[in-house]
């Protein structure tokens, strides 16, 4: 069978020259990450603008980020988890292997959502107040995030299964999942949220609707003809043994987005320590800044992915270099210039978020700290996610947990004790994060990648 019968009809992982397949399968991942900032950022931009009360509605979303952040958790944990493991086996030549995988993952998926919608509906307050929401931005965020949750199962469907569509080199396929629910979202926000007055409610809204469609897209797709990887029903069951491998893979992933919500916690217990419900709301901003460099990035890698994981397969070193080096490449020049912008106009960033003038001064002052070293989230991102590409869980694992859990989280409690600026201290521990787990990464990642390689 060639391989070609493995991917698609449009590309040939093992034998494409790597530039340019590396172009065909990225450009529409980076655009399906930048056009899912769009979910996101398009809410907080129209949150932000509502009349009289956008400061604290926009503060009060937020505190919801966590729960957002670990539904695409577990999401990662499945997904991302099973994709490279399909398109391992499919590099492998065993077809069959890949589609069981595919269909143990959408079940686990399934079942995960339902038990994910009735825990956060029944303890969505606690919660809330656990991630720092004040008697002022509590009702704001119940407003959103009791819509929200009731999308769960369309959210880990879209987030979920659109890997799998990547996996087999359909990327442009995957790219318009994002696109078509960021597009509806775009045009429903502005609808639900000022001409039909439902305020932070009628943003959920929208956003549940725009994931529904973008969830039909994936099933469509996966069940239909055109698909290489199909979802049968006859596959529709939890296989453990396809599973726990694919659970394990994915725990870095997972690790990483689901931290998120450790992350926001401690930021937010720091920053209303130090400087109250404005600083928490400049959190929400930068955060929304760090996507612009950090989804992107991820966007690359998940280009990157099937090549890589389809040559490791096939046992193919030579491929396998010329992967990592172009992706890398790419990173760095991407990564660097948003970094540039974000440093020269930071006025000009933030001002898509917000207009009140106490937020913008605060979170520009703020922004130049906290991203100083954005630029090496290209090695981090880059290397971290090349490392589940070939099923390297272990120290995929342990590099999710180093960033954040073992640097930053002690960090935003550790530096404040050494500065008289509190608030600067906390923004400080981003910067000093990234540098020493980019570092740590880089090393880690040539090492093992060269032994790899060797061994072949």
């Amino acid at each position: 069978m060639s391989s070609n019968e493995h991917t698609t009809h449009a590309v040939d992982l093992g034998r494409d020259p790597i530039g340019p397949l590396l172009c065909r399968l990225a450009l529409p991942t980076i655009t399906a990450q930048v056009v899912n900032l769009l979910y996101n950022i398009v809410d907080r931009i129209y949150i932000g603008r509502i009349p009289l009360e956008g400061k604290l509605a926009l503060t009060g979303m937020g505190v919801t980020f966590p729960v957002i952040t670990l539904i695409s958790a577990f999401s990662a944990l499945v997904g991302m988890g099973g994709a490279p493991r399909a398109s391992i086996a499919l590099g492998a030549g065993e077809k069959d292997r890949a589609e069981r995988t595919l269909g143990t993952c959408a079940t686990a998926l399934w079942s995960l959502a339902a038990v994910l919608t009735v825990l956060f509906l029944l303890f969505q307050r606690d919660l809330l107040r656990l991630f720092g929401a004040s008697a002022d931005t509590l009702p704001y965020a119940m407003q959103y995030l009791s819509i929200y949750v009731l999308g769960t199962i369309f959210v880990m469907t879209a987030l979920g299964l659109n890997g799998f569509i990547t996996a087999q080199g359909s990327s442009a396929v995957a790219m318009k999942t994002v696109v078509i629910g960021a597009v509806l979202n775009v045009v429903l926000d502005p609808l639900f949220i000022f001409v039909l007055h439902m305020g932070v409610r009628g943003a959920a809204v929208a956003t549940v609707l725009s994931q529904a469609v973008s969830a039909a897209w994936v099933l469509r797709f996966l069940t239909g003809k055109n698909t290489v990887l199909r979802l049968r029903r006859s596959t529709l069951r939890i296989d453990t043994k396809l599973l726990l491998p694919a659970v394990s893979l994915g725990a870095s992933p997972f690790v990483m987005q689901s931290t998120e919500s450790l992350l926001t916690v401690a930021f937010n217990i720091s920053l209303q320590k130090y400087g109250g419900d404005l600083a928490v709301g400049a959190m929400t901003i930068l955060t929304s800044v760090a996507q612009m460099i950090q989804l992107p990035l991820t966007g690359l890698a998940q280009g990157a992915q099937p090549i890589l994981s389809y040559n490791f397969g096939a046992h193919r070193p030579d491929r396998m270099k010329q992967v990592v080096r172009c992706n890398i490449a790419l990173a760095i020049v991407f990564a660097v210039s948003i970094w540039g912008v974000v440093q020269l106009a930071p006025h000009a960033v933030v001002h898509l978020f917000t207009s009140d003038e106490q937020l913008t001064e605060i979170t520009v002052w703020a922004l130049r700290i906290y991203m100083a070293l954005g630029f090496t989230n290209a090695f981090q991102t880059g290397f971290q996610q090349s490392f589940v590409a070939l099923g390297e869980a272990k120290i995929s694992l342990f590099l999710a947990l180093e960033r954040k859990i073992f640097l930053l989280i002690p960090l935003i409690f550790i530096l404040p004790r050494f500065f008289e600026n509190k608030l600067f201290a906390v923004f400080l521990a981003e910067p000093v994060a990234d540098v020493l787990a980019a570092a740590t990464t880089t090393i880690l990642f040539l090492i093992r990648f060269r032994k790899i390689t060797k061994e072949m």
